[in-house]
């Protein structure tokens, strides 16, 4: 019989009260982020994610207060290549890309012939003609796939070997700088590098999703991400690192959306105020254009706002979209809802009638615990201009 040491046992064990199959993708740190505490974990891209190391408040406080490292493998990279890589690229997308430079990361909005939003990644422009598109959670391979058998470009689609993981609050550049020497704080927000730790390859980018001051490591050898994590945990001690996970207080906060419950494929960009991720007047053509043209002219029925409902602590985030009513007439929906505990309100990004969106709106919202008063505010409820996430 195989020898198997007790704390072997344990992650067994661990592992199979969770109920893991071989059809849900494992990520290279999947292993370490059990053995550090990982009690619960979601699917994302066809990956399991953890989604829980213990208190979500006190995941958030770690967030904002020092630092986290958050297994984020899920966000699957789509690779394009190619002598037309830069024009396939821009096809897929509203945002103009005419002046996007190697090196540069950019987040942008994939739409589909109506409008609609596939999916809002961010893009890494890595050399002249290659580019990896780092997906929220939808097919986009397949799209981009299919897309490409008749655009008569000549472009290599395929997903990479590629990991990230976010590194992300006020301590990550302190943090960085253990792991990568002071150079790394030349890294401006939203560009990226190609780097090394101890032979392990890396791509650095000073993105993320907590509106925080971050980074996100891209692992370019899944060989090699049991290590990764160690390193960068052992290097993070100091700083008051802790593992977790990405915080939905922290990112409602900020106003950052979530694929599938804020956007999908029938919202358009304009319902969510993002008009600066599109022009429809320029030049070069793409998925969308006439459609999102035309919204553009005849304006939208409904928009994107912040809310802060009355009443106790939310206990935890919606699970549903909550119906929103006015007048006694049903006028939207809730598609995101936390409690802030630094705010110490609960808040909440909704999709509503435009005649209900004015700042000041009182609107009546039904909670799993009964309905609840509710008024129509400013968004991003924190930090608005994202003055943290951009500061080093």
């Amino acid at each position: 019989m195989t020898n198997v040491s007790p704390s072997n046992v344990v992650q067994m064990e661990k592992k199979a009260e969770f109920g893991f199959g071989t059809q849900i993708r494992k990520s290279p740190y999947f292993d370490a982020t059990v053995r550090w505490g990982a009690t619960a974990f979601s699917v994302y891209n066809h990956m399991y994610i953890p989604r829980d190391f213990g208190d979500p408040e006190q995941n958030f406080w770690n967030l904002v207060n020092d630092a986290i490292l958050c297994d984020v493998a899920a966000e699957r990279q789509v690779e394009i290549t190619g002598p037309d890589a830069a024009t396939f690229v821009q096809y897929l997308t509203p945002r103009d890309l005419s002046e996007m430079a190697v090196g540069q990361c950019k987040y942008i909005l994939i739409t589909n012939a109506d409008g609609g939003i596939l999916n809002d990644p961010i893009l890494l422009r890595l050399a002249e003609n290659h580019f990896w598109i780092s997906l929220a959670d939808s097919d986009i391979l397949l799209w981009a796939q299919g897309v490409a058998i008749n655009s008569g470009l000549d472009v290599t689609i395929r997903e990479p070997d590629v990991s990230p993981l976010q590194l992300q609050g006020p301590q990550s550049g302190e943090i960085m700088k253990t792991l990568f020497g002071d150079g790394i704080m030349d890294l401006r927000y939203y560009w990226l590098r190609e780097l090394e730790l101890d032979g392990i390859p890396l791509i650095v980018s000073r993105t993320g999703w907590s509106s925080e001051l971050g980074y996100e490591l891209y692992l370019q050898d899944g060989s090699r991400g049991d290590e990764l994590w160690e390193k960068i945990m052992a290097a993070g001690l100091p700083f008051g690192l802790k593992p977790g996970h990405t915080s939905s207080i922290r990112r409602i906060e900020g106003g950052m959306l979530s694929y599938h419950a804020d956007a999908d494929m029938e919202t358009n960009p304009y319902e969510l105020g993002m008009d600066r991720l599109v022009n429809p007047d320029m030049e070069a053509d793409f998925i969308g254009k006439a459609a999102l043209k035309r919204i553009r002219e005849t304006g939208v029925s409904r928009k994107q706002v912040g809310l802060r409902i009355e009443g106790a602590p939310l206990k935890g985030p919606n699970t549903s979209f909550w119906p929103l009513s006015h007048g006694g007439e049903t006028v939207g929906k809730v598609t995101s809802a936390v409690y802030s505990p630094r705010l110490e309100q609960n808040i909440a990004l909704a999709m509503v009638d435009v005649a209900q969106s004015r700042l000041g709106t009182e609107l009546e919202v039904q909670t799993l615990s009964g309905p609840a008063k509710a008024v129509v505010v400013e968004k991003p409820f924190f930090d608005p201009k994202k003055r943290i996430a951009a500061s080093a």
